[in-house]
């Protein structure tokens, strides 16, 4: 877990990263939502802090600005860098929900004063453990090294922020065409599909089918899922597709122009593909189960 070894410093070099907590989580508190909330000091239960630490921490915390009602907030306290190049970036993780809330994985991005993106990086907030109502819990962020793209650490006025996309649950992306084009219960069951589709590794983007026919001209139309698990749009233009029958036989390959198709952020979208008779290689394939690649 993440600790402030040595930590002394009493001065924040950091800002404040704010978000509605509805964004978030669920149940967001209802009532007077512009009163000012006190968030005070608290330590992870595991966390056994020196007493001059410990007042350090506690300095800081009642340094910080309150917030509204319902909003999660990162506060930077502190950089170090580590001997390997990474960066330890200290912070106060708070929250102004009325009851104690537990976060899952998020993406956290480092930013400098003009919000430039210096790192990012996939963190899980369990780690944090249970977050009590109305309350700041210092934590220290490591972005190794891998996961930067300036070197060194900032000057003062960087802030960690959340990358609120991340958070989103993975949703379907109908290109126009579709979203007109098919009747709800359709999209409901492309819905369905997703959802039972494996989780995608940060960052991941695949190719899942869910339909191959061959039509009558003898062309192969499928289709499948183009699956985006970065945190940012993707576009593609060209497209090079291999379908395998459930022998696992090559059926048709080729390559694909497309009109720049976008794939929303931590989105799967639908898409067609035709490939003509000239395409196919095999007759006759077994589409009792299939896969579709991208050849390497």
């Amino acid at each position: 877990m993440g600790l402030f070894s040595f930590f002394k410093q009493s001065e924040k070099t950091g800002k404040d990263a704010t978000v509605s907590s509805e964004e978030l989580v669920d149940h967001a508190e209802t009532g007077d939502v512009d009163r000012e909330v006190e968030t005070p000091l608290s330590f992870h239960p595991e966390w056994n802090v020196p007493k001059e630490q410990e007042y350090v921490f506690r300095f800081l915390s009642n340094e910080l600005e309150p917030l509204k009602p319902n909003q999660i907030s990162l506060s930077g306290i502190d950089i170090d860098e580590d001997q390997n190049g990474g960066l330890l970036v200290k912070a106060f993780f708070r929250s102004s929900l009325p009851r104690p809330i537990e976060m899952g994985n998020a993406e956290l991005m480092l930013l400098d004063g003009e919000d430039n993106l210096l790192a990012s990086k996939e963190f899980n907030l369990k780690e944090l453990g249970e977050i009590p109502a109305e309350s700041a819990r210092p934590w220290v962020f490591t972005f190794e090294q891998p996961f930067l793209k300036v070197e060194g650490k900032p000057a003062d006025g960087w802030k960690l922020a959340f990358n609120v996309q991340s958070l989103v649950p993975h949703q379907l992306d109908l290109d126009p065409a579709w979203e007109e084009g098919l009747p709800e219960e359709q999209k409901d069951a492309l819905r369905q599909v997703i959802e039972k589709l494996p989780k995608l590794n940060p960052r991941e983007v695949n190719f899942s089918g869910f339909q191959a026919k061959i039509q009558p001209e003898g062309s192969l139309a499928v289709s499948l899922f183009i699956r985006n698990g970065h945190t940012q749009h993707i576009t593609l233009e060209q497209l090079p597709l291999e379908v395998l029958d459930a022998t696992g036989t090559l059926v048709a390959r080729g390559s694909f122009n497309l009109p720049s198709l976008t794939v929303k952020a931590n989105t799967s979208k639908p898409w067609t593909f035709i490939f003509p008779k000239e395409m196919i290689i095999m007759e006759n394939p077994d589409f009792s189960r299939w896969t579709v690649r991208v050849p390497q």
